[in-house]
């Protein structure tokens, strides 16, 4: 496959960026999309430029690290990491446009790479769990209900990759945010915190600078880890119950 690439170029977050254009030839349609950004870059080191900088980790879909807008997609056109896409998607003599995430909350580092530590102090207000500690209790010594436990890990599955923040026209992270409250307050683990959680964690992330929620469905769309939409109503409902309790 012979591609055009249009990729996003930015040396810092105080500077101007532009879309800069690339050939790439010779790319097998087996390949990820990582690893055609890799070939580019190969290519552009052995012609003395700058790589593109780009996130990366696992490239196994489980760590979030890989963070791309591809042709105004949140990871492109599959459902799914930018690392776990395939060039298959594409055709032979496409234009690829390649961006970073677009948010207020999320400046970018270099090029394609983004600060995404807004997230990390979203879940660090959340603080902690009280839990015995010592020896690994019995599994069955605190039941679980079935319905709980599969919601619990539903939302668990969250990567914290950004994709909902990207996909948002307003730049929310009501998706990311109710994900990592609601996986922790449908257990009873994380009961005698639940109210202030939801509080805490809701107040950094406006603290954060993300936009405001209006369910737009964009993020649930975009999200790899398929988080449903209901999520955030469901951390709504705990807001609203713990607000009302702390008056």
């Amino acid at each position: 496959m012979r591609l055009t690439l249009r990729v996003w170029r930015q040396p810092n977050a105080d500077a101007d960026g532009a879309l800069s254009t690339y050939e790439v030839d010779g790319i097998s349609p087996d390949m990820s999309f990582l690893e055609m950004l890799d070939t580019l870059n190969e290519e552009l080191i052995l012609q003395g430029d700058d790589p593109v900088a780009f996130d990366h980790d696992c490239r196994e879909g489980i760590c979030g690290a890989c963070s791309l807008v591809i042709n105004g997609a949140a990871h492109g056109p599959e459902r799914t990491t930018t690392c776990q896409l395939h060039m298959r998607s594409f055709r032979d003599g496409d234009t690829i446009d390649i961006e970073p995430w677009r948010a207020a909350a999320f400046p970018v580092v270099k090029d394609l790479v983004v600060d995404r530590s807004a997230f990390d102090r979203i879940i660090q207000a959340g603080g902690y769990i009280t839990a015995p500690t010592g020896a690994a209790p019995e599994a069955h010594a605190t039941p679980v209900p079935k319905p709980d436990a599969e919601s619990a890990f539903e939302h668990a599955e969250c990567i914290g990759c950004g994709a909902c923040v990207a996909a948002c026209p307003n730049g929310a992270a009501m998706l990311f945010t109710s994900a990592k409250v609601n996986h922790l307050n449908v257990l009873p683990q994380g009961a005698p915190e639940r109210g202030s959680r939801v509080l805490d964690m809701v107040a950094q992330m406006d603290d954060e600078g993300f936009g405001g929620c209006t369910l737009a469905g964009e993020c649930a769309t975009a999200c790899p880890k398929g988080i449903p939409l209901f999520s955030i109503t469901a951390m709504n409902r705990e807001f609203l119950r713990a607000a009302r309790k702390s008056r």
